[in-house]
């Protein structure tokens, strides 16, 4: 082999090395599944106080699904839809490095995928809870309680 080749060889695998990988495109095929996946990561991953602005800059651009008077980075309480919603935010700043618009964008399509029918933004205060988010609800209000 000539050196060329060598060289270009030896780029490739230093690359490989030293650029990250692309992030992971996250795509929704089961709500009850991910839901249970994402409020795993809300538990297990820990943002620091940069990652957290990230979170805080694309989830205060969005009204909470169930309390539309709260942004989704706060909400009304830590509700099961909050939870995955958060997990999910938390694990493509911190496994992905997603920017805050490239988070903003897939918590929209989260809740979209969860209620295709949209949400009323009252729910919270309209005994939603504990309905599942198909029905205009939270989902539960504890990990163990969760509804769909």
């Amino acid at each position: 082999m000539k050196r060329p080749a060598l060289a270009l060889l030896a780029l490739i695998a230093l690359a490989a090395i030293v650029l990250p990988a692309p992030p992971e495109t996250i795509r929704f095929t089961d709500v009850e599944k991910q839901t249970r996946q994402f409020m795993g990561w809300y538990e297990t991953i820990k943002l620091t106080p940069a990652q957290d602005a990230v979170k805080k800059e694309a989830l205060d651009a969005i009204p909470a699904p169930c309390c539309s008077n709260n942004s989704a980075y706060t909400c009304c309480c830590p509700c099961n839809m909050s939870r995955a919603i958060w997990g999910l935010s938390a694990h493509m700043i911190v496994n992905n490095g997603a920017t805050a618009r490239q988070v903003r964008d897939k918590v929209q399509e989260w809740v979209k995928f969860i209620a295709p029918d949209g949400f009323s933004g009252d729910g919270c205060y309209r005994g939603g809870c504990a309905r599942p988010f198909n029905k205009n609800g939270c989902g539960g209000m504890k990990p163990e309680a969760l509804t769909f």
